[in-house]
Order: structure tokens, then sequence, then C-alpha cells
């Protein structure tokens, strides 16, 4: 947990300024690596400043994984209800692209994800990351597209582990991604979906 919420426009611009340079050490070294003298020195910020806000490099890590799974939250919600996306397909696979981009360009994404590769104890949420996209995905996909909610917010859990698990192997000797994993994950997950919403053509 941060050690101080930041209240001020100055502070919360600080906290960024941390968190996106602990982003950029994770993009060249790994988050395992990774030591708070690192943070501070990336930022132009004295040791004290970070530990103002993180006790230490593990809370660093929580909070940028964090910072990540709001702004995934948020933009599943705003592509499943964008009208451009005439099918739930159209929605889930926009999704997709958005994850694969995350990896291709967002710092840090690559390594930390979601979170959930983070093995922390005790947990500090009862939900994966994974679970939390999936279930703002399944409120939008039902209000946008009608489907059920009964079990979506389950499968679209599944796509999500699926498509992390094949994106994480097509980024890791390659910057750009390999083009045939990636092409699987579209695959795999909409004949997954298909299996239980039918073909979305024909919706």
């Amino acid at each position: 947990m941060l050690r101080n919420e930041p209240v001020q426009a100055r502070s919360t611009a600080r906290l960024a300024s941390l968190l996106d340079a602990a982003a950029a050490i994770i993009d060249e070294i790994g988050y395992e690596r990774l030591t708070t003298a690192m943070v501070a020195e990336r930022a132009g910020a004295s040791i004290g400043t970070v530990y103002r806000y993180f006790p230490d490099r593990i809370v660093v890590l929580q909070s940028l994984s964090a910072r990540s799974l709001g702004i995934f939250v948020d933009a599943t919600r705003e592509t499943v209800l964008d009208p451009a996306h005439t099918t739930w397909w159209d929605a889930t696979s926009a999704c997709i692209v958005g994850m694969t981009t995350a990896f291709r360009s967002f710092p840090g994404f690559r390594s930390l994800r979601l979170g959930d590769v983070l093995d922390v104890r005790p947990s500090l949420s009862a939900q994966s990351g994974s679970a939390v996209v999936a279930a703002a995905g399944a409120a939008a996909m039902a209000e946008r597209f009608g489907l059920p909610l009964d079990e979506l917010a389950h499968h679209l859990e599944v796509v999500i582990v699926i498509t992390d698990s094949l994106l994480s192997r097509a980024f890791t000797y390659n910057a750009d991604g390999d083009s045939k994993l990636i092409d699987e994950a579209m695959t795999i997950s909409k004949h997954y979906l298909t299996g239980f919403y039918g073909d979305p053509r024909q919706a």
C-alpha cells in the first residue's frame, strides 16, 4: 500500500513520475532487478521522496500494476461500448488488439501485465487483475450486446488468460511480437466464445 496518497496536483505528478520511471526501468531489465534507488535516480528524485510513497520495491510494483489495471478496466469498457463495434466479437477483438498494443508499446507492461505475475502474500485483492478486467468487460457486453451475464465474466477471463499467455510468449524474443502467436490468440478466443454465444455475424 502507498504510504501517502497524493492530495495535491504536484504530489500526484510526482507520484506519476516515479511510476513512469519504474516502468521505464522494468522495460529495460525486468521487474525482478528493480530497486527503489534505481527509481529515484531515473526520476531525478531523492530516495527520501521515493520512500515517502513506497515503503519498498514491492509496493512500487503493486502500484504500477494497479495503475495499468485501472487503465485497462476503463479502456475495456470504452472499447466494448464504442458504437463502431457492431458485434460482440468486433468489441472483443478490439480489446485483444488493445492488449497487444500494450505489450508492444506500454513501458513495463510486458513484464507486469495486469499484475497477476506478482506472487506477493498476502494478496491485496480477492480478485486477480484478469478477473477485474473480465468483470468490467462482461458488464459492458451485457449492456451493449445483450449477452447473458451468467458465466460471461468467467468466459471473458478465460479469454484474457489465454491471450495473456500467448502474447507473453509472442513478445518474449520479439519486440514487435510473433505474428503467428498473436493471430492464434484471436483465433482461439473467437472459437472459444462462439461455442457459447454463437456466430456473431448471425446475431
